[in-house]
């Protein structure tokens, strides 16, 4: 017989061996959010799920019971040869842990799979991760890479991660780059994946005795930062990285490229129009309509994004500063790991 467990239970199953989740529910519900590391083996379709809903609501659960039955019937033998793919030790979720968890465990124990289902579903895994994020003090110091935009700091991220650095890539986990042009050619996170995939990281990271992040704000895209980490990043050694305006032009064309998606930016731009002073803003939307992109990233850099960062960055106090001045993103990360005192590295 399969045995409930709690998110407690889980995570500590997956620290201690490998441990597949699976979630039962539909496709839809897996991709807007689900318990990071899990494959999903839906006990219902997307359709079948508006089904066998529309069933319950208008005519009642007994009568959705048999429908959802005559519906899963049909694919039960995929179903069962997707479980016995799996090698490791299991637990299965659904929304609240109701039927199509309860379902899936007890064919599987008719089959002889052996698996744990999880208690009140994906509903307790986000009062867990809510509570968490609430209750929990982070301890790891952080370094905060803060730099004009273009500066490279993501890469520069993903840099520090390749060596080995605990790194908490936030704008990765959000799917936006932070900026008004941020979302472009990016799938964006909701709040509840943006919270797990965060509450992930903070699990591994929670023993080191410091953590790299970039400078955000609160709001990246259309998630928030929660408190735990915002407040802490607000005292953590601001790491600030200086490069040539055009070397910072090159980035920003090489990471967003923009001529893929020239009718998005010019859309972007016409948020931010009414704040740049009109002479300018008509000579950006010009050089985003003719696609002279480099032209239009210059005059975006010199007369919005750099006088925006200039007042953001003047309220930290100099004690709390590391000045970076480099002419590329490779001597700025070499100088990051010169710049920062072992002593501050916990080491």
């Amino acid at each position: 017989m399969f045995h409930d467990i709690t998110v407690s239970d889980l995570l500590s199953k997956k620290d201690k061996e490998p441990h597949t989740i699976i979630d039962v529910r539909s496709p839809k519900e897996f991709k807007e959010a689900t318990i990071p590391g899990s494959i999903n083996i839906p006990v219902f379709n997307d359709e079948e799920r508006v089904e066998v809903g529309t069933i319950y609501k208008q005519v009642g659960k007994e009568a959705a019971m048999e429908r959802g039955l005559e519906l899963f019937s049909k694919r039960l033998p995929k179903f069962i040869g997707e479980f016995k793919k799996i090698e490791t030790p299991m637990t299965v979720f659904c929304w609240r842990g109701g039927m199509r968890s309860k379902t899936a465990a007890t064919v599987l124990d008719l089959m002889g799979i052996r698996s744990n289902r999880l208690s009140g579903g994906i509903r307790s895994y986000r009062r867990w991760i809510v509570d968490y994020l609430e209750t929990k003090e982070f301890r790891p110091k952080f370094f905060v890479l803060n730099g004009y935009t273009g500066t490279g700091k993501t890469y520069i991220l993903q840099k520090l991660k390749e060596k080995g650095f605990p790194v908490i890539d936030l704008e990765q986990m959000a799917g936006h780059r932070g900026s008004i042009f941020g979302q472009i050619g990016l799938t964006p996170s909701n709040q509840k994946k943006f919270d797990s995939a965060l509450v992930t990281e903070m699990l591994e990271y929670e023993s080191e005795p410091f953590v790299f992040i970039e400078g955000e704000s609160k709001r990246i895209g259309r998630v928030y930062l929660p408190d735990v980490i915002y407040d802490k990043k607000e005292k953590g050694l601001q790491i600030f990285i200086d490069l040539p305006l055009e070397e910072r032009v090159k980035n920003i064309i090489e990471e967003y490229e923009p001529w893929n998606h020239p009718e998005r930016f010019q859309e972007a731009f016409r948020y931010i129009k009414k704040k740049i002073h009109t002479p300018v803003a008509k000579q950006i939307e010009g050089h985003l309509g003719e696609r002279e992109f480099t032209q239009a990233v210059q005059l975006l850099l010199e007369y919005y994004y750099d006088p925006r960062y200039e007042y953001s960055a003047s309220h930290y106090p100099e004690s709390q500063k590391i000045m970076i001045q480099a002419e590329s993103v490779d001597e700025a990360f070499n100088k990051v790991l010169e710049g920062i005192p072992q002593s501050k590295m916990g080491a």
